[in-house]
Parts: structure tokens; sequence; C-alpha cells
């Protein structure tokens, strides 16, 4: 049962989060946008609010939000930007909470607390240029031998991969094997033999970064393995729900900043002696993105409160991540739709959301993906939730 109160901590985190991106943010997203510059000095205010360890729990240095509240915290950075509720699911979802959930005490003393104070930005390697959807097809390797596991291989499309401090790794301890045969590392940046890079030229999410890492012989201590050897498939998975979580949550940002701007505009602009918005056309429009905005946030909201309750969700969270991303792109282009010509150009920003609300289509598990998930588990041949 989903409770719609929110809690006193619940709209402090709401408030804070609001008034953050409207002093912080929006009055320099589109300079940052232009310019393809990321501002890692943001990072460094937004931990200084907790924001970086939202989720992770006070005695490893976090702020021990509810999911409810670190939802919301997603919902407002993507209303301003993707690239800072980016932040949010590589560094906090991806990385920090499967620390939390998998690393060994000296692990999170090491990793954790320095990455829930802000103090260090991790990020997640798990795609690979012949492996996205098909996790199990990943070449990059991991050869034990004594005590260092030689790393080999490429990752790519991962965020942050310059500006991390490290990353959460997955990589096959056995080769010729399969799910099982994988496992997770964390790679710190500066070892020998591992080296970053940005990808170019990309089709949105231009304030923030997205690289490539390359391991060449690079030597990764034991100690450094999160799980055991062959856990990594398993622990990727719980990454995935957690990241999933943030990335539906964003999206529901997106929505509500293109109804936004769109309603604001509808109510200014006048074309033939009357204002656009009293025309039965453009509040379909309008009426779409309401829609779409109700119906993500209630199927965030109800991961949110299974996550609280500690009970597995990968079902609500991959319909939540599904809905949301699909509602926010749609929410986009009707938003330049009703801009017209004027959405065309940046001044307006909702040209901005329809470049950064493709990507979440795709990442994260494909919307092809998520359908194949949840028709698999109402056929009965999948359990999600098992």
């Amino acid at each position: 049962m989903v409770d719609f109160a929110l809690t006193d901590e619940n709209r402090l985190v709401r408030d804070a989060a609001r008034a953050f991106v409207e002093a912080e943010i929006l009055p320099h997203i589109r300079e940052w946008d232009e310019k393809g510059e990321v501002h890692r000095e943001v990072f460094g205010r937004m931990a200084e609010l907790g924001f970086l360890g939202a989720p992770i729990h006070t005695q490893w240095g976090g702020s021990g939000m509810d999911y409810v509240s670190f939802g919301m915290l997603c919902e407002e950075l993507e209303r301003a930007d993707t690239a800072f509720r980016v932040v949010q699911s590589v560094h906090v979802g991806l990385n920090s909470l499967t620390l939390m959930q998998w690393g060994t005490e000296e692990q999170k003393q090491r990793w954790l607390v320095p990455q829930a104070r802000g103090e260090k930005i991790g990020c997640f390697g798990l795609t690979e240029p012949g492996a996205g959807s098909d996790v199990a097809s990943m070449q990059t390797t991991a050869v034990r031998k004594g005590d260092v596991y030689v790393l080999n291989g490429q990752k790519n499309w991962i965020s942050y991969a310059v500006e991390a401090d490290h990353q959460l790794v997955f990589a096959k301890t056995d080769p010729g094997g399969r799910h099982a045969a994988i496992s997770a590392f964390i790679v710190e940046k500066g070892t020998p033999g591992v080296r970053a890079q940005n990808i170019e030229n990309k089709l949105g999410v231009w304030a923030g970064s997205t690289g490539e890492l390359f391991f060449d012989h690079a030597e990764i201590p034991v100690d450094n393995r999160i799980g055991e050897e062959g856990e990594g498939f398993k622990i990727a998975m719980h990454s995935l729900d957690q990241g999933r979580f943030t990335v539906a949550a964003g999206a529901v940002g997106v929505i509500r900043a293109c109804l936004e701007l769109s309603t604001r505009y509808a109510n200014e602009r006048e074309t033939f002696g009357k204002k656009i918005g009293e025309y039965q056309l453009v509040q379909d429009m309008i009426a779409e993105m309401v829609v779409g905005y109700e119906t993500s946030r209630l199927l965030v909201l109800q991961a949110a409160h299974a996550k609280n309750k500690g009970a597995r969700n990968t079902r609500e969270t991959s319909l939540a991540k599904l809905v949301a991303t699909e509602n926010a792109f749609k929410a986009a282009d009707l938003a330049v739709q009703i801009h017209g010509a004027y959405g065309y150009a940046a001044e307006y920003g909702v040209e901005r959301h329809l470049r950064n609300s493709r990507a979440p289509r795709i990442y994260e598990g494909t919307t092809q993906i998520h359908r194949m998930m949840l028709a698999e588990h109402a056929l009965g041949y999948r359990r999600m939730n098992g």
C-alpha cells in the first residue's frame, strides 16, 4: 500500500533540492550545455547538502534518506538537467548502494565513506562495445595471479568515467563462462594499465561527461574484489535495480519541467487574437503531459515504498523506469511542438530536454528489454521479484 502523505523529511529534501537547483544550476545550465562543460565544483556543493550520500546509512557517512526523498531529489535535479541526476545514478545508485550492500566493512570505510561524503566520485563499468543488454557476452577478463587479478578489456558509455576517482568494474574471472563467470572489482584511478577518455559528439547530456575505460594488463588487488568470484552478475542486477530507480525518478523531473515551460509559454503566446493555451489541440498536448507526469510519479512512489520496506522491487522499478522514460521523451517532444519554432532554439530550454530524454530510453535497460521482462513475468516465464 502506497502512502501518499509526505513526511517532514520528504518536504525538507524536496525544498532543499529545489532551492539548490534554482540557485546553482538553472542560471548557468544553458551556457554549460552549449559549451559542453562539466562543473565538478557543483558536485562539491551537492555533497555539502548531503546529496551525494542521500540514501547511504549515516554510519558510513551518508544522509540516511528514505527512497521517497531520494526519488524527489533525483526529480528536482533532472528538472534542471539530466547531467546532475546522472551523478545520483552512477555515483550513488550504481556504485555506493552496491558497496553498502556487498562490500566488506574495510571496503566500506575505504571507498563508501568518502563517496557518501562527496570526497570522491565513483562510476560504474558494465557496458562494452559488444555487450550491452546481453551482459554475459562481455569480453573483459580478470585472471587471478597470486594476490592480484590482471584486468584486460574495455568498457564504454560510462558516465563520468574521466572524472571518477574509482570505478566499479565487472569482468569475467572465467573467460569461457557466461553469467556465473562474472565478478566485480573496484578499480582506482591512476592504476597502471587503466585509462579513461571521453566520448565526443553525443546527442545529449552535454553538461555531463560520458566516456570509455581501457584495461591493459592492469593489476587489481584481490582485496578490491566486491563479493565472491562469480557473484558479479547478481551484484550487477542488484545495482541496476538501484540505478533504474534514479533514472525513473529523474524522468519525472523532465516531464514536470516540460509541463511548466509549456504552460507558461501557452499562457503568453498569442495567435489569431488569443492565447494558444485556449486552443483544444494545445490543451490536448498539455493533458498528455499531465497524465504522463502523474502516472510516472505514482509508479516511482510505488517502487520507493517497496525499497523502503526492503522488499525485492525489480518489477516495480522496471515498470517505473519504462513508463517514466517513455513519458519524458513524449513530454519533451510535445513541449517542442507547443513552442513551435522557438522550441527548436536553445533559448527556451525544451530542445535540451528533448535531447537529454532520449538516452534514458536506452541505458540501464532499453525500453524493449523492460517490456520483455514485464511480459515474461506476466506469462510466468520469469520471476522478477523471486
